[in-house]
């Protein structure tokens, strides 16, 4: 009789692995602080047979309808739960409700369908949204980089839905030809996936320095893998081609104007997607839009001013009869405020990525 196989120790090797990584280590603290704040996880299935998986807010649960729901779009090298965690209980407190998908080949989301386009993931979240239990009718909207395509894309298929629209560095004004006139710093849009979907350490050390205005200066080679093999070898073929679908042909001429409140924020010091696109957002946009300029941020303006991109992001939304509003002057409360936030800050952005 021949020898029995001999029993494999991959699957073994593979656990203690995974117990041992700081990246699946942090990603269950996200997840965990998204149901701690009373949020909870649901899987929308779409006819296509794409399936959203959504984050929901507590009044969603309860069958109450919220004062103020935003839906909260992450940006490219991120899900959800990494991009919106420390977002979750000032919103909350600030009386909105936070409904957080994963966008199509992100989390927990996937599709079938061949379309990669940032309108095809809008009309996915859209219809996903309306199929929630006691969904609101009409919503504000944030898009952070990438989730900024989809949020603008969403505005304008959807207007009786989206109440109003906030643009965190999405540079959805940019046209493939800028890439040759040297606007960014990747020359095509080949080497702008090898950063975004990073496979080497050094594409990802290469890519934190691009997004941080002052990156971090820990960052252990071990670390670094560990990061990639857990967040950047999932659907790596389809993210490839969301990047060249949002990119490819791509013409400032072919924007469509939208009618909603805009608040656009951008990061002074931005080299993934410099101010100039900004600029040029304000000046398609016109009166129906407002242009803040968050001094001494990059492109990760979420991890490097949280407290300040939270402030704006509740004071736009949460009295949609102005056009912006900020409270953040004048009373010894608010200088406090100031303070402590200044301090939380700079322990967050002095903090490793990974």
């Amino acid at each position: 009789m021949p020898a029995p196989p001999a029993p494999s120790t991959a699957a073994p090797r593979r656990r203690w692995r995974n117990c041992l990584s700081p990246t699946l280590a942090r990603d269950r603290c996200y997840t965990r602080s998204f149901r701690s704040a009373g949020l909870r996880p649901a899987s929308v299935p779409l006819p296509d047979g794409a399936v959203v998986h959504f984050w929901l807010p507590p009044a969603a649960a309860t069958g109450a309808k919220p004062l103020h729901p935003v839906l909260l779009l992450h940006g490219f090298g991120a899900t959800a739960t990494w991009q919106w965690a420390p977002f979750l209980r000032p919103l909350l407190a600030a009386g909105l409700a936070p409904y957080v998908p994963d966008l199509i080949f992100f989390g927990a989301s996937a599709s079938p369908v061949a379309d990669r386009s940032p309108a095809y993931q809008a009309a996915c979240v859209a219809a996903a949204m309306a199929a929630l239990p006691s969904s609101p009718q009409r919503y504000a909207v944030v898009g952070v980089s990438y989730g900024g395509f989809v949020a603008y894309h969403l505005a304008h298929a959807f207007p009786a839905a989206v109440e109003r629209l906030v643009l965190v560095a999405a540079g959805v004004c940019l046209e493939e030809t800028d890439l040759a006139a040297g606007l960014f710093a990747v020359e095509d849009i080949a080497e702008a996936a090898s950063l975004l979907l990073p496979q080497r350490p050094e594409d990802l050390r290469r890519l934190v320095g691009l997004t941080f205005c002052r990156p971090p200066q820990f960052m252990p080679s071990c670390f670094i893998r560990d990061y990639i093999r857990v967040m950047c070898t999932e659907n790596v073929k389809e993210k490839t081609e969301l990047l060249y679908a949002l990119i490819n042909g791509r013409k400032l001429s072919d924007l469509p104007k939208i009618s909603q409140q805009t608040l656009i924020i951008w990061g002074e010091q931005d080299r993934v997607f410099p101010l100039e696109l900004g600029s040029r957002l304000k000046r398609h946009l016109g009166d129906t839009s407002e242009l803040i300029i968050v001094k001494n941020a990059g492109h990760a303006i979420n991890r490097e001013k949280p407290a300040e991109l939270c402030r704006l992001i509740k004071n736009y939304i949460a009295d949609p009869s102005v056009k912006y509003r900020d409270n953040h002057k004048g009373s010894w409360k608010n200088a406090m405020k100031r303070f402590v936030g200044s301090s939380l800050r700079k322990v967050d952005s002095s903090r490793p990525l990974l």
